[in-house]
């Protein structure tokens, strides 16, 4: 287990190295001068000039790659260009919205998941599993920023249960910001668990396949004695892979959620800042996404090779 931990954090140190040169490239090729986009069009050249130096935008690619990664490695996320202020402090606040909505988002899902999944499974071939495959295929179907419009319409416009839109801030009581994230959260969560349903499903049904169960069963266990002690334990592993796959799609997902919801989180940081020509933020928050994705899949194969010691052994 030392080794494949070892071998893992290698890799994962190896893809930010590489992600932080890619973000950045991609980034710096975009066109427009954040100085000129500041100051206006009206401003002379010498001024634009003077605030690029400022900024440090006149310095060469490498030497501005150099100087942002170190200073993300000491913590030090730079200055915004729009906001004149810290990054760093800027990203926790519109965090303290965003994670709590990707969280929720995640467990619903997981729980909708899980058990629509494992239900059909059990009913293979009945009405059960026909109803539920039908209503993961509408949830497939469905953009979630539409899903998340009806639900305004339904539970915020014409029932008045939540809010429409905004977010009263963690200081105006948890209740408050709980419900001001439900609707977002189910928005987001419901498209996904669409996914994983059938992913569960599928990863059960290949299980109960297998011969070890139907020893199981010759051995005199019940079809539901065997899924559950036996089918559901060795079908974790593609779920979990999944699962961590889709949180990567609940941040994407969350930029668009956001602008729909007014919600100020990461998403509407991001789209402000590319609408502002502040790379610097831009960079900051996309390395901060990628990160994220990168240690979850890191969580994800520690924790699928703890629950099947097979994988283990293979290589990276």
């Amino acid at each position: 287990m030392g080794l494949f931990l070892a071998r893992r954090i290698a890799l994962l140190i190896a893809t930010l190295a590489f992600a932080s040169v890619v973000v950045f490239a991609v980034l710096e090729v975009l066109p427009g001068n954040a100085a000129q986009v500041m100051l206006g069009a009206s401003a002379t050249p010498e001024t634009v000039a003077a605030l690029a130096h400022k900024l440090g935008l006149d310095q060469s690619i490498t030497a501005r790659y150099f100087t942002w990664i170190f200073g993300l490695v000491r913590g030090d996320a730079g200055v915004s260009y729009a906001y004149d202020s810290a990054i760093l402090p800027i990203i926790a606040s519109r965090m303290s919205v965003s994670a709590p909505l990707a969280l929720m988002a995640m467990v619903l899902a997981a729980i909708v998941a899980f058990s629509a999944g494992v239900y059909s499974a059990e009913r293979h071939g009945r009405a059960g599993d026909a109803a539920v495959m039908a209503a993961s295929q509408v949830g497939l179907a469905v953009p979630n920023f539409w899903f998340g419009i009806i639900l305004v319409l339904i539970f915020a416009v014409r029932l008045r249960l939540v809010p429409s839109g905004g977010f009263p801030g963690w200081s105006g009581g948890v209740g408050a910001a709980f419900a001001a994230l439900a609707l977002p959260a189910i928005a987001l969560g419901l498209v996904q668990a669409a996914i994983l349903t059938r992913v569960t499903r599928s990863a059960v049904l290949d299980v109960l396949n297998e011969d070890f169960i139907r020893t199981a069963r010759a051995k005199g266990l019940s079809r539901r004695a065997a899924l559950w002690k036996h089918a559901l334990p060795n079908a974790l592993t593609p779920i979990l892979t999944v699962l961590g796959l889709q949180f990567a799609n609940l941040i994407a997902s969350a930029i668009v959620i956001e602008n729909v919801f007014t919600l100020p989180g990461l998403g509407r940081l991001i789209f402000q800042s590319i609408s502002n020509r502040d790379v610097l933020v831009v960079e900051d928050c996309v390395m901060l996404l990628v990160a994220i994705v990168v240690v979850v899949n890191f969580i994800v194969d520690v924790s699928c090779a703890a629950i099947d010691p097979r994988l283990r052994g293979r290589t990276a």
